[in-house]
């Protein structure tokens, strides 16, 4: 993912408060920095202020992963790329209005989430009948190690949750990928928790016939 760089502040938000450049006290996700730390609600606080590079520092924490899950949804890496940073552009001009509710990274997701299914919409039209498969290849194998086996069975299961359909794709993801709780999930979605698990449900059956080979029952792996 290119590197993010927030328009220089405005007179007003100069004023709303003072800059502090430099690494963020502690030293990053160690010593009481990591998400909803002390080191985060100062980051946040500075960023709210004006101060572009505190929001760099949150963007260099949680870039990554708003990146990884764009690429998910939209299966594509350079329009993943594109939505991530319309996402983390968004996030830098609505940051004075987060009121920290819910943590930093659930609210950037949620941005995320929404760019990318219109996104992904948009590509839907274009791609038809094909598979989708463009930028799978540049999935990440977490997990798969330097076994080139265990290397084969993880990009076999990314191809797997790639095929899922949007919404039960990123669901998987939030989850298993990015470790959320069914109730963060539920609060970035936008939908009841019930339903989160009843995608996770049928999501596991659908990757479960796909890596014993067999074709999945029918409705498993709708987005109903």
């Amino acid at each position: 993912m290119k590197p993010f760089d927030p328009p220089g502040p405005s007179k007003s938000s100069r004023e709303a408060g003072e800059a502090h450049p430099g690494r963020p006290v502690g030293g990053g996700e160690s010593g009481g920095g990591g998400e909803g730390g002390t080191d985060e609600r100062e980051l946040i606080r500075r960023a709210q202020g004006g101060d572009p590079q505190a929001f760099r520092w949150l963007v260099e924490r949680h870039g990554p992963r708003a990146y990884a899950l764009a690429l998910r949804i939209v299966r594509s890496a350079s329009d993943a790329e594109e939505v991530a940073q319309d996402a983390l552009l968004r996030a830098w001009r609505s940051l004075p209005r987060f009121r920290g509710d819910s943590a930093f990274s659930s609210w950037l997701y949620r941005i995320v989430v929404r760019r990318a299914f219109d996104r992904a919409a948009v590509l839907k039209g274009r791609r038809g009948r094909e598979a989708g498969a463009e930028g799978i290849e540049a999935l990440p194998a977490e997990g798969g190690g330097p076994d080139l086996e265990a290397r084969e069975r993880a990009q076999r299961l990314e191809k797997l949750v790639a095929a899922l359909p949007e919404v039960p794709r990123t669901v998987v993801t939030l989850y298993y990928y990015q470790d959320r709780s069914v109730a963060e999930v539920a609060r970035i979605l936008h939908m009841p928790e019930n339903t989160v698990k009843t995608h996770l449900s049928r999501a596991r059956m659908t990757l479960r016939t796909g890596w014993l080979g067999g074709a999945p029952a029918p409705g498993e792996g709708s987005e109903t």
